[in-house]
């Protein structure tokens, strides 16, 4: 492939397509841009929105994005690196694009303290029953009686947390510092990082789930856990415990979970994330009093493209100078 390299053996990149949505202002800012091309002479970024990005592939070194269709992949013969906006991969892994061996990296650690908190407040908001608070006052009803004796504390309580990455392991500090042990999953066994009492890998998952109060999804959507939690797994947790999906919503079989709900198996569920995505306006996960759904806005924070602007600066100066680049994803892992 065509590609400038210095004399000081130093790869530059000539040109970074962003991803722009097709209407309104997102993403990197014009100062953030400039920013980018003082630090990093000769590279020219272009912010181009979906009536144009496939025509600034042409030429393009990298590219900012969500996803790339195999059209647009068509497109860019000189594509050498993938940066993505989120974390998850499972839309962008195509066929394609894991062909042509190019680099993909994502943006894995940028959600972690904004996420966490999200699950933090749910999992309060279960603790105080702000659920049935919530309804009552719509009725304008003063619900003390009725709601009082459903509270309880988290202090004591056991958190399993489903994928120990940066979500998981921001969610663990914020929980232990709650009072809370917590124990944790990730597909291979290592000591236990900061705030988390135990790691143990994947295949532990169903004997650990009987002594969780509470189960946070932070999973990534592979082949092993698409419906990883599904009626088997939900009868091996306590009965009466709760969980929280962060994750995919595939990741849950939502059959499973609106019986589990139903039965009292679970004693409730937070849901960021369903399956199907919006979720149907018939699901009867929207009338059930132990649910909270919210519509896959966890992720959202006002720091968000600072946190990714430095990940791509640092990814930029890691490509230039063949260094290993930051939150690169393993095709054959999934994530």
């Amino acid at each position: 492939m065509d590609q400038q390299v210095d004399g000081d053996g130093t790869r530059r990149l000539r040109k970074l397509v962003v991803a722009l949505p097709p209407e309104g202002e997102w993403g990197f800012s014009p100062a953030q841009i400039l920013e980018l091309e003082t630090e990093f002479p000769g590279l020219r970024v272009v912010r181009a929105r979906p009536d144009t990005f496939r025509a600034e592939l042409s030429d393009a070194d990298a590219v900012v994005t969500w996803q790339l269709s195999p059209e647009e992949l068509a497109a860019a013969p000189r594509l050498r690196w993938v940066q993505l906006i989120g974390a998850g991969v499972d839309r962008v892994l195509i066929p394609e694009l894991v062909a042509r061996g190019i680099p993909i990296t994502n943006n894995s650690g940028v959600h972690a303290p904004n996420i966490a908190e999200h699950v933090m407040a749910l999992m309060l908001a279960f603790a105080r029953g702000l659920p049935s608070f919530i309804r009552a006052q719509i009725g304008h009803e003063w619900a003390h009686e009725r709601v009082r004796p459903r509270a309880f504390e988290l202090q004591g309580q056991t958190l399993l947390v489903a994928g120990v990455g940066d979500i998981g392991l921001a969610l663990a500090r914020r929980a232990t510092a709650f009072g809370m042990t917590v124990i944790g999953i990730r597909r291979h066994a290592a000591p236990p990082p900061e705030g988390v009492a135990e790691i143990h890998d994947a295949a532990a998952l169903p004997e650990l789930l009987p002594r969780a109060d509470h189960v946070a999804i932070c999973l990534p959507l592979t082949a092993r856990t698409r419906g990883l939690f599904d009626g088997t797994m939900f009868g091996r947790m306590k009965r009466g415990a709760y969980l929280y999906n962060i994750g995919r919503g595939a990741i849950v079989e939502t059959p499973a979970l609106v019986a589990a709900l139903q039965s009292g198996q679970l004693g409730g569920a937070g849901l960021d994330v369903t399956e199907p995505e919006p979720l149907p306006p018939d699901s009867p996960l929207w009338e059930m009093p132990n649910v909270i759904i919210t519509a896959h806005t966890s992720g959202s924070t006002p720091r968000y493209w600072e946190r990714a602007f430095e990940v791509l600066r640092d990814n930029i100066a890691r490509f230039e100078r063949g260094a290993p680049l930051r939150n690169l994803v393993n095709p054959s892992e999934g994530y």
